[in-house]
């Protein structure tokens, strides 16, 4: 694998993580002021990134070897 691929990946995973991490703490916000459906929405798509990010973990380590 190029090492220009293999960059581009890290770049994408750390921006993934990211936006994972301020969903996430959007949901933690939403459910301190008690807005359930907001929290509920941010949490589930902040799962849906967070899983994708491991599917990317798994891409990349995959790749390195």
């Amino acid at each position: 694998m190029k090492q220009e691929t293999l960059i581009a990946l890290f770049r994408a995973y750390s921006q993934i993580q990211q936006i994972a991490a301020e969903l996430y703490a959007a949901a933690d916000i939403a459910l301190e002021n008690n807005d359930f459906d907001d929290a509920s929405l941010l949490a589930s798509r902040a799962d849906k990134i967070y899983e994708e990010l491991e599917n990317l973990d798994i891409l990349i380590s995959e790749l390195e070897e």
